[in-house]
């Protein structure tokens, strides 16, 4: 379906450093970060929590550590064959720089990053590992095509943060393996479903042999799509997407003891019926490890449905835009900008309402989120297909500037409040335009990300015994880290 554009464009700024909240508290303090007006990811004054006095209040946050939830995967982004062309284009300092900032835990620290097999339709052409005529024995398969900036963007990366957590997605296979020839729209030919499995075997096998492992795989990207044939897709049927992966390439993994695991649908919320009847069969949740979503059509209450049916099963969210759940005070309205790209009239806003949207993902059972290009030009290129869009960073394409998205600071208020391994703990109480989540951190680090929509407020949060106040401008975001 179509890919929402990300929320605008806030200033440019230079390279960002020092913003780890879980490593900055002290026993009985708080930390505080705060997005409001015209500043971003701000220190603010240390709060401390004070014993609670009276009966509870009815305007508070409650607060239970002792309650947990789901294990966090992490956040960050696709790093599209666009995505790592336009890096390729900045200077070594200044590419190294960048990845740095993209990656270091002290500075945004992504965690998960998401790469293509093959080309999408965001890439500089469109390209397999095995083009042409059909090559059942796989003899012309080479990722040559990804050594250029590809892998060298990836290797990079995971020296900044070496436990990276990548996924990779096809777009289409050959088109030789399809009933159209094509890597344009069309379907998957079940006869060739075992050679497809080789296929990818051979992408993740080759991947390893460069010191980029892949952690975790999805059949196919949008499932429910051939996109009429303008783009790199291949439409899959249910019955041979549990076919793959219950007969081909699940006991492939397992045969080779290859650790990647297994997403399925990676498609829209509104095919959670397709995801409980996969699941259903008995040898895809043998093999499955969870289901992978997009917000583009359908509500974000679907991850909770299937968790609830197969609470061992992980609900990842693999493409889109945290504002795509945005749902306390209505939908976004977005003015048309001069390059047609979507942009709010308020960025402050526009990141409170993206972080609103990422709050309600984690609470219906999301253990990570990805965004879609981590990076594009000022025209939405690389760009092969129909779609528009700008990119989570801008690369200005004459002058190399770097201009970040208002998503880039939503995304930053999660990626330091909750590291690898977090746990989403309670946080309770129905407060008007405020979305709240909190996380328990492996280093005991507690977080509460606190999103107002609403008015300007002075709220309340309580810790068993103990209460502290903070005030909350309006259209602002605030991260509070605690031992």
């Amino acid at each position: 379906m179509r890919r929402r554009e990300f929320l605008g464009v806030s200033a440019t700024v230079p390279s960002i450093t020092g913003f780890s909240m879980v490593q900055e508290t002290e026993a009985n303090e708080i930390s505080v970060r705060q997005t409001a007006g015209d500043y971003r990811f701000a220190r603010q004054p240390l709060l401390r929590w004070q014993p609670a006095a009276g009966e509870q209040d009815r305007t508070a946050i409650t607060i239970d550590p002792t309650c947990t939830f789901q294990e966090i995967l992490g956040f960050g982004g696709a790093l599209t064959d666009a995505a790592a062309y336009m890096i390729q284009q900045l200077d070594p300092e200044s590419r190294e720089k960048f990845l740095r900032e993209l990656y270091d835990p002290s500075e945004l620290g992504l965690t998960v990053t998401r790469i293509c097999i093959g080309s999408s339709d965001y890439s500089t052409k469109m390209y397999s590992y095995d083009e042409g005529e059909p090559d059942p024995e796989l003899k012309r398969f080479s990722i040559e095509h990804d050594r250029q900036y590809i892998l060298p963007q990836l290797k990079t990366a995971r020296r900044y943060n070496p436990n990276l957590f990548l996924l990779a997605s096809p777009w289409s296979p050959p088109g030789w393996m399809k009933t159209n020839g094509s890597m344009l729209g069309g379907s998957m030919k079940p006869s060739n479903l075992p050679v497809y499995a080789q296929y990818l075997i051979k992408f993740l096998e080759s991947y390893q042999a460069e010191g980029v492992p892949v952690d975790a795989i999805t059949p196919q990207n949008e499932v429910d799509t051939d996109q009429d044939g303008r783009m790199p897709a291949c439409l899959w049927a249910q019955e041979h997407e549990i076919a793959f992966v219950s007969q081909y390439l699940g006991p492939e993994l397992e045969k080779r003891k290859l650790p990647v695991k297994i997403w399925i649908i990676d498609h829209n919320f509104n095919l959670w019926g397709r995801a409980i009847n996969e699941l259903e069969n008995p040898e895809v949740a043998h093999y499955a490890d969870g289901v992978a979503w997009h917000p583009y059509v359908g509500s974000v209450t679907a991850a909770s449905r299937v968790h609830d049916l197969f609470p061992d099963k992980g609900m990842y969210w693999t493409e889109g835009s945290f504002e795509a759940t945005y749902s306390l005070v209505g939908p976004v309205t977005f003015g048309a900008s001069p390059s047609g790209a979507a942009q709010p009239p308020n960025p402050a806003m526009a990141i409170a309402r993206a972080c609103v949207g990422a709050a309600n993902a984690v609470r219906n059972w999301i253990k990570c989120i990805m965004v879609w290009n981590l990076v594009l030009d000022e025209n939405g290129r690389p760009n092969i297909g129909p779609f528009k869009g700008r990119g989570f960073i801008t690369i200005h394409s004459a002058t190399k500037e770097i201009t970040r998205s208002n998503a880039y600071w939503a995304m930053l208020h999660y990626t330091q409040a909750a590291r690898r391994g977090a746990r989403r703990m309670a946080t309770e109480g129905e407060l008007e335009g405020l979305a709240h989540v909190g996380f328990v951190n492996p280093n005991g680090v507690k977080t509460v990300v606190l999103s107002n929509t609403g008015e300007a407020r002075k709220v309340r949060l309580r810790l068993g015994h103990l209460a502290t106040e903070i005030f909350l401008p309006v259209a602002s975001v605030t991260n509070l880290a605690w031992m």
